[in-house]
């Protein structure tokens, strides 16, 4: 089974392509599912569009739902669309984003940390301005955020888990016990986690992936496009390391319902 569980389009204000322009590029990849899964609104602002380059319009966010929902219909047969957000981790908003999510029909959630402790995970010039005891801070919080996440009980994935490692130089080569940590919360939350292929480095790494399953973590794919030509991409190289390290099964969802399927060599 080819599947992506993880693509954004025009109405986030950051990618291009329509909803249907996704669709369309899944069944050129040759996928059997295909997930829509753009950014929540910022529920908890007064205003209906704070971020126009972060994400959709708290007016737009049913529209999305119904115009997804028809399209599940319209494409049923060629192939399968999935409902699906992404939903940043506001620990401060989650009774309030529980409550909408859990308003409509979706196949799954994908939970993400964008910022923590008032870093952002792009924020490069503030990690190159740390001490080596304050970048081993940063990544431990880091951690300590993502594994709340999980516990929080509102997501059914974890989106782009270790993220910094792209962002942050000498990052990886920082050793931490907040991994294992981090691990066991994931796999007693039995939350899944994302292979996030957006670029060429995808995260979680090799390392991160090989103690994932050493604790019973499951994995799904999501590329993360923000163009329609970038559906799919890396979907059999990850298949293909996720074997040899010794994955035998990933995740995929429908009615936020998990069902485990073999990964093909």
């Amino acid at each position: 089974m080819k599947f992506d569980f993880h693509t954004h389009h025009e109405r986030c204000g950051h990618a291009a392509g329509s909803v249907r322009g996704y669709i369309e590029a899944a069944i050129g990849q040759g996928l059997d599912m295909i997930g829509i899964s753009d950014h929540t609104p910022f529920f908890a602002s007064d205003e209906d569009h704070p971020s126009p380059d972060g994400s959709m319009a708290k007016s737009e966010f049913p529209v999305y739902i119904e115009e997804v929902l028809k399209l599940k219909e319209e494409y049923r047969g060629k192939i399968e669309v999935l409902l699906g957000i992404e939903a940043d981790f506001l620990p401060e908003h989650l009774d309030l984003y529980r409550s909408v999510i859990a308003s409509y029909p979706f196949d799954y959630v994908i939970g993400s940390v964008h910022e923590f402790a008032g870093i952002g995970i792009y924020d490069s010039a503030h990690w190159e301005g740390l001490t080596a005891a304050g970048k081993l801070e940063v990544k431990n919080l880091f951690y300590a955020y993502i594994a709340q996440s999980a516990k929080c009980g509102l997501y059914d994935i974890l989106g782009h888990v270790d993220s910094l490692n792209r962002y942050f130089k000498g990052y990886p080569e920082i050793r931490t016990e907040a991994a294992e940590v981090m691990l066991k919360a994931i796999a007693e939350s039995d939350v899944a986690v994302e292979i996030n292929s957006s670029d060429d480095l995808w995260v979680p790494d090799g390392d991160l992936l090989e103690r994932a399953l050493h604790y019973g973590v499951k994995v799904t794919f999501g590329s993360d496009a923000h163009e329609p030509e970038r559906v799919g991409e890396h979907f059999a190289a990850v298949a293909s390391h996720l074997y040899e390290i010794g994955y035998r099964e990933w995740a995929v969802f429908r009615h936020r319902q998990r069902l485990m399927v073999p990964i093909g060599r």
